[in-house]
């Protein structure tokens, strides 16, 4: 164990020793060690073993925070494994895990996670699940703990469900409840034109969509658990709720009443409205920054799309973006705004969009990805990641995990992707 907290404080003093612009070089020569394997005697009930083992390797590869053994070195579940060839394999943490089923036909899956380098077990916990299909997540709460073993920053994010809407046709979209994998999905709108879905809190337990299955767009608040719907407003012309205050309170709107589109915010305890914008092009998809004090938004001012900012109360409005002729996409983080800019310009063909960072406090820029079409950005809870939707001949929900100078891409199978919230 003290070997393995020597690396990682090292690891992490190097670091966090870095300014505020989050460039965080990770040296992947000070991480532990990881091996991860099925018991002998685990029951291999539907291939959720190697489900099981691919799904955490996995995660705890986006983590950052380990090196993946490649290894084999396999035992029975209630048996003291191998520590000298653990140890001549290099490796500093050994995790075995067997599948069972209960009474109730429910998968418990039992883990014991040993630090090979002091001879000890550390972790002995048991998982369960009623479905099968949940399986993703009892992967991602074991890959949670194993990380918490070693106090690394918090991989929470994981256990999170991602909401996303995807077109089946032009008239047709469906929205799916998954992990950030896109390994569990779960339909939870279908029938008609069904876009853009906003959790309602952290919490997870609402989100709100724009539905056209009526004759005025509408948005609608829908329980998750119950499916209870409730009507909040319409709008002629569009109405998207882009983004959700701190306290869940209040939500950003885009509307277009008069065929013009401005940003409102809308207060969900007093159901009232308020305007923001008053432009007479485009002004769209708006986001809380510093503190839900100020509105980052889209607009077409420079007669192309850029990202601005105003501040809640008050008339001015400054350019946040100099970069770029076509950054239509933004998400926020407290001071930092993520937005998709196109970097060509064919008319008959596809473009190229990339994402950047910036920070509303400095003069701060840094570039997300290199190639393809990236876009609606949208931060994690707790600012680390970024997801984004990816196009080429299919769709792709893409993270990038912004302390560690990595992305990973998750295909999505069928559909395609028009919207994701987490």
């Amino acid at each position: 164990m003290n070997k393995i907290i020597l690396l990682f404080l090292v690891f992490f003093q190097f670091a966090f020793s870095v300014d505020a612009t989050m460039e965080i070089v990770k040296n992947k020569s000070s991480l532990p060690t990881i091996n991860i394997v099925t018991a002998n005697d685990s029951q291999n009930i539907n291939s959720i073993d190697i489900k099981l083992l691919k799904l955490i390797q996995k995660d705890l590869q986006v983590s950052g925070h380990f090196n993946d053994s490649l290894a084999i070195v396999k035992t029975n579940f209630n048996e003291t494994p191998q520590y000298k060839v653990l140890r001549d394999n290099e490796i500093d943490l050994y995790l075995v895990f067997q599948v069972t089923k209960d009474s109730e036909q429910r998968y418990i899956v039992n883990t014991k996670l040993y630090d090979v380098n002091s001879n000890i077990l550390v972790q002995n916990k048991s998982y369960t699940t009623g479905s099968f299909a949940r399986y993703p997540f009892l992967a991602h709460k074991i890959a949670i703990d194993i990380n918490s073993y070693l106090k690394a920053p918090s991989i929470d994010w994981m256990d999170k469900f991602v909401i996303f809407s995807r077109y089946l046709d032009s008239k047709t979209s469906e929205i799916v409840i998954s992990d950030y994998t896109l390994t569990y999905q779960k339909v939870v709108v279908k029938g008609g034109l069904n876009i853009f879905p906003k959790w309602a809190s952290s919490e997870q337990n609402a989100f709100y969509y724009t539905s056209y299955r009526g004759e005025i767009p509408s948005l609608i608040k829908q329980n998750l658990y119950t499916n209870k719907l409730e009507l909040l407003l319409t709008s002629d012309g569009m109405i998207v709720c882009s983004d959700v205050s701190d306290d869940g309170k209040k939500l950003v709107l885009t509307m277009a009443p008069n065929s013009q589109p401005d940003i409102y915010i809308y207060d969900t305890e007093t159901k009232i409205k308020k305007r923001i914008t008053y432009y007479t092009g485009i002004d769209v998809g708006g986001n809380f920054v510093e503190n839900d004090s100020k509105i980052v938004f889209v607009s077409d001012r420079l007669k192309y799309p850029n990202i601005f900012a105003k501040k809640i109360g008050q008339n001015g409005v400054e350019r946040m973006i100099y970069h770029g002729r076509n950054n239509s996409q933004s998400t926020t983080s407290d001071d930092y705004i993520v937005y998709s800019s196109r970097e060509s310009d064919n008319e008959f063909g596809s473009n190229t969009f990339n994402l950047y960072m910036i920070s509303t406090k400095s003069d701060y820029v840094r570039r997300l990805t290199t190639d393809g079409r990236n876009q609606f950005p949208k931060f994690s809870s707790n600012g680390e990641s970024v997801l984004f939707i990816k196009s080429t001949d299919k769709s792709y929900l893409g993270i990038i995990r912004l302390n560690y100078n990595k992305s990973f891409l998750f295909p999505l199978k069928t559909g395609k992707l028009q919207s994701i919230d987490w």
